[in-house]
C-alpha cells in the first residue's frame, strides 16, 4: 500500500504559479510511475501530467504543455507538480497518483494508488 499526500495548494492570480508536491509513505515509489491529475467541479477527472519510473520521460496534457513541469525523486519518495502561467480553467481539485507505467497513467483506470486531492484555484 502506498499512502499519497498532495500539498501547495491554494489562491492564486491568473497568470501565477504555483508548485504541488506528492509525498508517498508506506512503500517505495521507485517501481512506480508517478501522474497527476484534475478534477473540476461537474466534470470527469483528467489526466495532466505523468512521468516514468525513473523521471526520465514525462507525458503532458496538450491543456497544460509549456506550462507544468513534473517530477519525480525516488530518494525522497517525493514528487512535484510546477505549475506556472496558471489560468482559470486550471481551477480543480489536483490529485498525485501512481500506476505501473507513464503511459498507462493517461488514464484514471491506471493508476494503482490515489492521494486525497488539493484544492487549486486561479481568479480572473
Amino acid at each position: 500500500q502506498v499512502r499519497l499526500v498532495e500539498s501547495g495548494g491554494g489562491l492564486v492570480q491568473d497568470g501565477g504559479s504555483l508548485r504541488l508536491s506528492c509525498a508517498a509513505s508506506g512503500r517505495s515509489i521507485t517501481p512506480y510511475a508517478m501522474g497527476w491529475f484534475r478534477q473540476a467541479p461537474g466534470k470527469n477527472r483528467e489526466f495532466v501530467a505523468s512521468t516514468s519510473r525513473t523521471g526520465s520521460s514525462t507525458y503532458y496534457a496538450d491543456s497544460v504543455k509549456g506550462r507544468f513541469t513534473i517530477s519525480k525523486d525516488n530518494v525522497n519518495n517525493t514528487g512535484s507538480l510546477q505549475m506556472n502561467s496558471l489560468r482559470p480553467e486550471d481551477t480543480a481539485v489536483y490529485y498525485c497518483a501512481v500506476g505501473p507505467s507513464g503511459p498507462t497513467l493517461a488514464t484514471p483506470r491506471g493508476v494503482n494508488f490515489w492521494g486525497q486531492g488539493t484544492q487549486v484555484t486561479v481568479s480572473s
